[in-house]
């Protein structure tokens, strides 16, 4: 246990300094396509023109802006250290993040139009609080990990 928990600090401060924060051309890569496989999946349920950019309009005065911290790579990075921590085979690992990543970004999409639709439904910022900080973060919080135990229920050590 100790071991996984040493590893897993240790992954998720190469994996974020590699992929989340500024410091290189591969993070703000990875960042600026995974905003914009967002956004491309997000536009197709959204009124029209009611995306600009990276802001999805509530009405004239509202908007959500889907920025690094919303297009989903902080529950993928942190569920890439996870599986990457585990002792299991390398090919199990590469399998279970690439289900994660495709989990994560369809999980991290209904999130966001649940955001949208409850803010735009309800009465603003208070909707926008409950949906986004309370459900929408707990959403991703059981999905990473739903599939961190299917991950080391499926692991052969």
């Amino acid at each position: 246990m100790k071991q996984f928990i040493g590893y897993y600090f240790l992954f998720i401060v190469i994996l974020f300094t590699l992929f989340y924060a500024p410091t290189s051309i591969l993070s703000t890569a990875f960042n600026d396509a995974q905003t914009k496989l967002t956004l491309f999946m997000i536009e197709m349920f959204l009124k029209p023109n009611q995306l600009h950019g990276v802001d999805i309009w509530i009405n004239p005065h509202y908007k959500v802006i889907i920025s690094q911290a919303c297009n989903g790579s902080i529950p993928i990075l942190f569920l890439f250290a996870s599986v990457l921590a585990y002792p299991a085979r390398w090919i199990h690992k590469i399998i279970w993040m690439l289900i994660g990543y495709v989990v994560f970004s369809l999980v991290n999409v209904f999130r966001i139009l649940l955001v949208v639709y409850a803010t735009q439904t309800g009465e603003g910022r208070g909707d926008f609080y409950w949906s986004h900080d309370i459900v929408g973060n707990l959403l991703l919080m059981l999905t990473g990990l739903a599939l961190f135990v299917i991950f080391m229920k499926t692991a052969r050590k």
